[in-house]
């Protein structure tokens, strides 16, 4: 037994929403540079769609992930060393721009400075890349809100073999988001396939990164990656990637996009896995079995013989101890709820989803029958606006019975809840039926309906021992054909690595970082009274600053003429004026 730790994340299907938040901040904070207009590390797909880049899961096609050969070994499907050698100056299987979309903005200046006409003057898009004006026909989520059903969502590849279990008229067809980021897999074909070695899977932690000074742009990366996860940088000439926002995991803190996730659907904890059973759960021969086989890689830290066994692999104690509370372990693990995104690619990958049961309450009240029912709610999942068999081909390779099973323990929970919650006596029978105790449903609801910000996310720090280690490796790196203008304020990979000193990424660094945004007072002076980071709060309460606070040394003429007793004060502190005017006359 070889343990090791891996960083991994559950998503709930049922509670997203599509709002594209955890894209926007994921892009403000990683790919708001020049040679990553097209690059969305996080990005939200509507189902059924083709996806982003557009029908990334067409293996067949892009040559994505690892097969088994007859012998029962693994290769990768775009070929292996010989072939890489071959190819080497050319990587053919990969997403040409118009797959991902040419970024573009708006000729804004035309449509500001325009004089006086009949005719509304309108901004029209300019390629970002040219600069030529251009007509917008694909982008991130061209799907979304099945505004492009018709022409895209027909040819999304998980509906092979179902056609006819799918339509797609407007009133009867259905739609789910899938939020996407990399899935940091155990056994990850990005790394195997680069030719210089650049991607790395960090030992402590299981983040997959890409070392900025190793990469030479082979791109073959791209290429090997099956969830097509892995981005080129034409300006600096690197491949990047989502980091799992290590610096903030480093200190305790949730990456971006689960950290602003409006749903609150993203749990992060660590799991601790036997490195020696990877391979031979990857190389499975029935592509059926690929679920559980992963399943059977992962280590129950509850487990003495498994604790000490970690120990002796010379992973820190209060890790151990946050893996016994990983929310992820507990999805994963113990109520086996959470599924993986295509696990016949035999990445092992470890962002794992929750699939989504809502539309089988619309199903039943269409009925008019009760949509909370236990037997009304099982009978429903045979006839689900999603097909069971979509939701298998995304996470159990075509395998139905684990989908099943998962969403049969949900409806489960809803009607168990239902009981609870309309003052009735709960009824032992309905978790039963589905293989659960009583006291594990009412834990499993609380966890994903009701859970505390603490409880979603796990996240042990880094140590300080460790730091070093930990520490971003390309941090003096010099990069050719980059804007000189560009690299005198912040180079290609971000704030301070430019020319003017870099700056480590380290665990010392993002703290200081840190305490400088939640402090009281600006680097250059002055306070910062009344502004409110709200990425540094933490959900309880309410945040300092966010509400003005009374001073009793200021007051208006209205008050100190007539004074004003505390029923007519706003809640914060501030008199109600009685009309606009004397409102006016206060502030002046």
């Amino acid at each position: 037994m070889r343990v090791m730790a891996q960083m991994a994340m559950v998503m709930n299907l049922d509670k997203c929403i599509g709002c594209h938040t955890c894209s926007v901040t994921c892009k403000q904070a990683w790919t708001n540079r020049q040679g990553t207009e097209y690059v969305w590390f996080n990005n939200v797909e509507t189902k059924p769609g083709m996806g982003y880049p557009r029908g990334y899961e067409d293996q067949e096609v892009w040559k994505g992930g690892w097969e088994v050969t007859p012998g029962g070994r693994l290769k990768l499907k775009a070929g292996g060393r010989l072939n890489k050698l071959l190819n080497i100056f050319s990587s053919p299987k990969m997403p040409s721009i118009n797959d991902y979309y040419e970024p573009w903005t708006y000729d804004y200046e035309t449509l500001l400075n325009a004089p006086a006409q009949e005719n509304f003057p309108v901004a029209k898009p300019h390629s970002l890349i040219s600069g030529k004006q251009i007509n917008i026909e694909w982008s991130a989520n061209w799907d979304d809100d099945l505004g492009g059903s018709q022409e895209h969502a027909a040819k999304d590849p998980m509906l092979k073999g179902i056609e006819d279990k799918v339509k797609f008229e407007f009133e009867e067809t259905f739609m789910f988001y899938l939020p996407r980021i990399c899935e940091h897999c155990l056994n990850p074909s990005c790394a195997a396939s680069c030719p210089s070695g650049a991607i790395y899977k960090r030992a402590e932690d299981g983040i997959v990164l890409v070392d900025q000074d190793q990469c030479r742009g082979w791109r073959m990366c791209v290429t090997g990656c099956p969830y097509k996860k892995v981005y080129f940088n034409h300006k600096t000439g690197k491949a990047e990637k989502c980091t799992f926002c290590y610096p903030r995991v480093e200190v305790g803190i949730p990456t971006v996009c689960a950290e602003t996730c409006v749903g609150r659907l993203r749990y992060i904890g660590l799991m601790l896995y036997d490195a020696d059973k990877v391979l031979e759960a990857a190389s499975v021969q029935d592509e059926h079995g690929l679920y559980e086989a992963q399943r059977s890689v992962f280590l129950d830290p509850r487990d003495p013989a498994v604790a000490r066994e970690a120990e002796r692999a010379g992973i820190p104690g209060d890790w151990i101890e946050a893996a016994k509370k990983s929310p992820v372990l507990k999805l994963i693990q113990d109520y086996k709820v959470a599924l993986p995104l295509h696990p016949e690619y035999r990445t092992m990958p470890m962002v794992w989803y929750i699939p989504p049961l809502s539309p089988v309450v619309d199903v039943i009240k269409d009925t008019g029958y009760d949509a909370e029912d236990k037997d009304n709610l099982f009978a429903a999942i045979d006839a689900l606006r999603i097909p069971v068999e979509y939701l298998a081909n995304l996470f159990t390779a075509g395998d139905v019975g684990p989908v099943n099973d998962v969403l049969r323990k949900l409806a489960a929970m809803r009607s168990y809840m239902r009981d609870i919650n309309l003052g009735r006596d709960p009824r032992a029978e309905i978790p039963e039926a589905v293989g659960m105790s009583e006291e594990a449903m009412y834990e499993m609801f609380r966890l994903l309906a009701i859970a505390k910000y603490e409880d979603r996310y796990v996240i042990p720090s880094a140590h300080g021992e460790q730091a070093h280690a930990l520490e971003e490796i390309a941090t003096d790196c010099p990069v050719s054909n980059y804007d000189d203008e560009l690299m005198e304020t912040s180079g290609p990979f971000g704030e301070g690595s430019g020319r003017g000193g870099v700056t480590p990424v380290a665990v010392e660094n993002f703290k200081m970082l840190q305490e400088r945004a939640t402090a009281d007072n600006l680097v250059s002076g002055g306070s910062k009274r009344g502004r409110v980071n709200l990425l540094n709060w933490d959900g309880r309460g309410v945040p300092e600053g966010l509400f003005p606070t009374p001073d009793p040394k200021v007051t208006s003429p209205q008050e100190a003429a007539a004074g004003v007793d505390d029923s007519a004060t706003l809640a914060g502190g501030r008199a109600r004026p009685d009309n606009v005017a004397g409102s006016e006359e206060g502030l002046r």
